[in-house]
């Protein structure tokens, strides 16, 4: 493994939504496997290694438990039923402060969003979740500036998407921030994604 290899985490929790996982990997893991100049590492993460089960039942493997994965540039939060349990997790919530101290990038997908403000990472910044949690991240933190109706927020050290979906187009918009958008546009093509209409 090159020293200048870009490490990207997608975390797994029991109650994490399907998409919010398969969306971001699908995008980050093609850029990965056939796109990226440089050398890129996708991995998946949990409170154990071993099967997670999703939200709506699907099993899917983390590669580390917390404590044993390399340090990462980049990890991707999903949303889900499970995040109403991590919203009040102190230890998850110290992990990801953690994280951000030492200069991962934190992306969230739907109300993955939740956890990060709970953690105090969006305070007084701009981000967005799922439209239905809108009210539910400003409860958390009314200093959060939300932007309903924006697909994805970059917001430096902080990335949040809207809701399930919109994973997709933050994965990309990562491409393009990591990789350029000549290798955004090739991921683009080579997974034949067409983003949604305004």
């Amino acid at each position: 493994m090159n020293d200048d290899t870009l490490t990207v985490g997608v975390l797994l929790f029991e109650g994490a939504e399907e998409l919010d996982v398969a969306g971001p990997w699908e995008v980050l893991g093609f850029w990965a496997a056939h796109i990226a100049s440089s050398p890129v590492r996708v991995l998946t993460l949990g409170r154990r290694a071993g099967v997670v089960r999703c939200a709506k039942g699907l099993g899917l493997v983390a590669d580390h438990d917390l404590t044993t994965a390399p340090p990462l540039d980049l990890l991707v939060h999903p949303g889900g039923d499970g995040t109403r349990t991590l919203v009040k997790e102190e230890r998850h919530l110290a992990w990801l402060r953690e994280l951000r101290r030492h200069g991962t990038v934190l992306a969230s997908v739907c109300t993955g969003s939740l956890v990060l403000a709970a953690a105090g990472l969006l305070a007084d910044r701009p981000a967005t979740t799922h439209r239905n949690h809108l009210d539910k991240l400003a409860k958390i933190d009314s200093s959060v500036d939300l932007r309903a109706g924006q697909r994805y927020v970059d917001a430096g050290d902080v990335v949040t998407s809207a809701g399930v979906s919109a994973g997709i187009d933050m994965a990309l918009h990562l491409v393009g921030r990591f990789g350029g958008a000549q290798e955004c546009e090739l991921t683009r093509n080579g997974i034949q994604y067409e983003p949604p209409r305004a």
